[in-house]
């Protein structure tokens, strides 16, 4: 069977016998770390919209300026096409990319919370310089500190949600980190939206309000409990039974913590936590979760719209003001997904999502370069319906993706590692996320403006690729407890011939 074959959590070890209560010791926990989303997506949504705004263009890249002014009210893909622009943006991806191996030392030897208030302090930091600079190279500074926070929070704030979540939650409560994500895009934009009518600084408030979040994050963070899982991996066995009563709303929690235990015990034996991601009985989380989803999620063209979304609408011809607004709607948008998506999630399950919005944003996508194709000719403005009917189907693919790969591309892939590898391979997931988000964001400009309207054409291709990955290759893994997971893979159709097999030997599950 090639979709049908997936196992379900009917022969797992203990995990009937796990109980719980939602708590409000618990909900506070998750709330204030999920705020590690904001920074991420308060970047997401403020680098687009400063990117377009005047002041800051006249300041840091008047050749842009210029070409933009030449081109006010008429279509142009090229109209931002400057790689030194596009590397404002995907410095900081460039930069997280590099900060998540030492996210993954501190996460595992100090713990998921160590590593949240390091991201929130870098972040501040990078805020600051931003919003002071005065030379393109104090900019780009700011933007590696940014990178650095955005690289140890992401690495640690989906951990942390899995591991304190109840496994017939986990997937609602991790996509608090989308939801605050979104949000982060959203308070981004609006802030934009009436930063960009403060001249000439109005684009350095937009930055500088940065350190909000990250003041939130780190205040948060010194009340913030460490996970059982954190607490027993560094052997406070005392303390993490003690966490994970509270968290849990009952004293009743000897079966998870045996299981914790065995995975703590399983997890000492193993001295390099990355060579033992590459081994064969670890294959299905190195491809699905460390490579294929990660790289995948930014593979949609989802954060080059985001990214962008003032750029791609003032290139359509909306005027400044009208761009930011448009890219208000869009922000608006991934929120209500993102509440669609925590809703459902763990009733319909991982696979549905995926499948379901994938093919919805193949459609869209088609549908927008087929428009551009059409109505879209360089020197001539877009017509106003037009216009109105492409932020329509934008919207449209946002509401898909914020769904679908957006949360779910940082939820599996947290779900899938067991814990004798779960930093290091948390690590490889940001490091490949922020990666092709980096290369997507310095190359979809020049992209936009060579491929023009195939450039949609490709990410909707691309989507066909993936949808084929999940549909083959990703077992369903709802309320299926943390530390069980791997059990799914040893009956899967496909990766069952390989997991069981190491060195020749059946590798039995741990008693």
């Amino acid at each position: 069977m090639a979709g049908g074959g997936f196992t379900d959590a009917g022969d797992l070890k203990r995990a009937h016998l796990y109980e719980y209560r939602i708590t409000s010791y618990f909900l506070i926990a998750c709330m204030v770390a999920a705020m590690g989303g904001s920074l991420f997506g308060y970047d997401l949504g403020v680098s687009g919209g400063v990117t377009s705004m005047d002041d800051f263009l006249k300041e840091f890249f008047p050749k842009v300026y210029r070409r933009k002014q030449a081109h006010l009210t008429e279509t142009d893909y090229c109209k931002y096409d400057n790689q030194v622009l596009t590397l404002f943006t995907s410095s900081l991806y460039f930069a997280g990319l590099v900060s998540t191996f030492g996210a993954s030392y501190v996460t595992r030897s100090r713990g998921r919370r160590a590593s949240i208030m390091v991201g929130s302090v870098s972040f501040f930091i990078g805020a600051i310089l931003n919003a002071c600079a005065v030379h393109i190279s104090m900019l780009l500074l700011g933007r590696i500190f940014l990178g650095m926070g955005i690289g140890f929070g992401n690495q640690a704030v989906p951990l942390y949600l899995s591991e304190m979540a109840p496994a017939k939650i986990r997937g609602a409560v991790n996509q608090l980190f989308q939801l605050t994500t979104c949000l982060g895009i959203l308070v981004a934009n609006l802030i934009n939206y009436g930063t960009e009518k403060i001249h000439p600084w109005g684009w350095r408030l937009s930055l500088g309000l940065a350190t909000v979040p990250a003041t939130l994050m780190f205040v948060g963070g010194l009340f913030l409990p460490e996970t059982p899982n954190s607490l027993v991996e560094q052997g406070k066995l005392d303390e993490a039974r003690k966490v994970l009563e509270k968290v849990r709303g009952t004293a009743n929690v000897d079966a998870e913590f045996s299981d914790l235990i065995d995975a703590s015990n399983a997890a000492r034996a193993i001295k390099n936590p990355f060579r033992n991601l590459f081994k064969k009985k670890n294959r299905p989380q190195l491809v699905i979760g460390a490579l294929g989803i990660p790289a995948f999620q930014q593979l949609t063209g989802m954060n080059s719209i985001l990214f962008y979304a003032p750029v791609i609408f003032q290139s359509l011809g909306f005027g400044s003001g009208a761009a930011l607004y448009s890219s208000v709607i869009t922000g608006i948008a991934l929120c209500i997904a993102a509440l669609i998506s925590m809703a459902f999630v763990d009733k319909f399950g991982r696979r549905a999502f995926f499948l379901e919005a994938g093919t919805e944003m193949i459609i869209y996508m088609v549908i927008v370069a087929i428009t551009l194709a059409l109505e879209f000719g360089e020197g001539k403005p877009l017509p106003k319906g037009i216009g109105i009917f492409l932020v329509i189907v934008i919207c449209l693919f946002v509401l898909a993706y914020g769904r679908s790969w957006g949360p779910l591309g940082w939820l599996v892939p947290s779900e899938l590692f067991p814990l004798e590898m779960r930093s290091a391979g948390q690590s490889v997931v940001v490091c490949n996320n922020l990666l092709f988000t980096a290369l997507i964001a310095q190359a979809f400009l020049a992209a936009l403006c060579h491929l023009k309207f195939g450039i949609f054409l490709v990410f909707g291709g691309l989507v066909v690729i993936m949808s084929a990955f999940i549909y083959f290759f990703l077992p369903e893994t709802k309320q299926v407890p943390i530390e069980e997971i791997y059990l799914l893979f040893e009956n899967h159709w496909f990766w069952k011939r390989i997991v069981k097999e190491d060195n020749g030997k059946f590798v039995e599950p741990v008693k």
